[in-house]
């Protein structure tokens, strides 16, 4: 049977690896972003490589009032959804957003508080349906406040204890809820950033996301997976040790 895929900010790097590995499988995508014209070329890149249907909307994360409306037309076109794939998130710079609280809530709100709304949504209807993944990538950014990012860090890890409560919720009701902490990942976002050996690409990291969802895994997912013992050390420093480091 052909799945049932929702990808929200389907035009980001790791989102459109991931969907491509779908639309090789044949599945039924429906894609969610900010511009149009991106999605239509990447619905239309998706249908050549096997997609069976692609449907797409508009939407802004931040503006609250559309989700419910947009979630309604995703789950009156496509009736069930196996899986969905939270991918939208900026990088913020974090020199401006100390100098700007608006600057610093707003992206709170894109990095965080739009993926709780949005993933209340969806855990009802998940709920209801008794079966399907919530996969949202989040970052070991939001693992330990750092100086150099602890306003995108505080965002990210917010959502990973938000799904930690969803992963517990809805146990009981066969949902599987994965959180995907990448690690650095080589993408327009991070283009200014000096690369090396630490960093992957988006198709590798979208091959774990999707051998994770089709594995029915409910957990944290760090990848590349080296990422895991790299936090495990950086969680295990003192904070009197921690706080005098220039990171």
């Amino acid at each position: 049977m052909k799945q049932n895929i929702l990808i929200i900010g389907a035009t980001s790097a790791i989102a459109q690896a991931t969907l491509r590995r779908y639309a090789s499988e044949q599945a039924n995508l429906y894609l969610l972003g900010r511009n149009q014209a991106q999605l239509d070329t990447i619905a239309a890149d998706a249908k050549v490589r096997g997609a069976n249907e692609v449907h797409t909307a508009q939407l802004d994360v931040n503006q609250f009032e559309s989700h419910q409306t947009v979630l309604n037309q995703v789950f009156d076109t496509l009736k069930t959804v196996d899986a969905v794939l939270i991918a939208h998130g900026t990088l913020p710079d974090q020199k401006a957003c100390e100098q700007d609280v608006h600057r610093t809530m707003t992206e709170l709100s894109t990095n965080g508080i739009s993926t709780v709304s949005l993933l209340t949504l969806l855990a009802n209807q998940f709920e209801k349906q008794q079966h399907g993944t919530i996969a949202v990538i989040t970052s070991v950014a939001g693992d330990r406040g750092r100086q150099s990012n602890y306003v995108y860090g505080a965002a990210k890890g917010m959502v990973s204890i938000f799904l930690q409560g969803l992963r517990n919720r809805l146990y009981a009701h066969n949902v599987q809820v994965l959180d995907i902490k990448p690690g650095f990942v080589d993408t327009p976002m991070t283009a200014d950033f000096k690369k090396g050996a630490l960093w992957a690409q988006p198709e590798q990291i979208a091959k774990n996301i999707t051998t994770a969802i089709d594995k029915k895994q409910s957990k944290t997912l760090y990848t590349p997976i080296f990422w895991m013992g790299i936090m495990f050390i950086i969680r295990s420093i003192p904070e009197a040790i921690f706080k005098r480091l220039k990171l």
